[in-house]
């Protein structure tokens, strides 16, 4: 008799701490998915530094990536997925939210519209955030407005998402 198979999960959402391993956690879920596989980056080259860690996440893709980048405007992006993409991976929401703040953008639009178009998308989705409410209260309130924003964001996110995983040290726990 033959095995059937699970099948793939539409809305995956991963969460860690800087350098918890999150990125190549959600890379390697992506890639059990067929291609071609969108990759959507968040992430502008204000300095050197963001510059090489930018290069470094290139180099982890092959050639069944397609890069879109979406600095501020995620939602158009995920609202103008190709329909047959094998999946699309989003990476990363703390660094969108960042760069709405320091674009003095409407946060709050751009966000409703963001989980709008996850609810509604058509092909599977991968979400990658930070989970930055580990960390202590911050001392100056624009700082901690970010974090509750962000937390707020994550929360609404991994309800929309059929599994969330959060990643400790390299190690994946599935919360749901």
């Amino acid at each position: 008799m033959e095995e059937k198979t699970k099948p793939l999960t539409s809305k995956i959402f991963v969460l860690g701490g800087i350098k918890s391993g999150k990125s190549r956690f959600a890379l390697k879920l992506a890639e059990k998915f067929p291609a071609p596989r969108l990759f959507v980056a968040t992430a502008e080259a204000f300095d050197e530094e963001m510059a090489r860690k930018i290069k470094a996440h290139q180099r982890e893709r092959d050639e069944s990536w397609q890069t879109i980048e979406a600095p501020v405007e995620l939602p158009e992006a995920l609202r103008d997925l190709p329909k047959k993409a094998g999946v699309c991976l989003i990476d990363c929401l703390t660094v969108w939210l960042g760069n709405l703040w320091y674009y003095q953008k409407d946060a709050h639009s751009y966000v409703e519209k963001f989980l709008g178009g996850l609810a509604e998308a058509k092909i599977p989705i991968i979400v990658v955030s930070n989970e930055i409410g580990f960390a202590p209260l911050p001392g100056e309130r624009v700082s901690r407005d970010f974090a509750e924003k962000l937390g707020i964001l994550n929360q609404r996110v991994a309800a929309l998402c059929d599994e969330v995983y959060l990643l400790v040290a390299g190690c994946p726990l599935k919360l749901k």
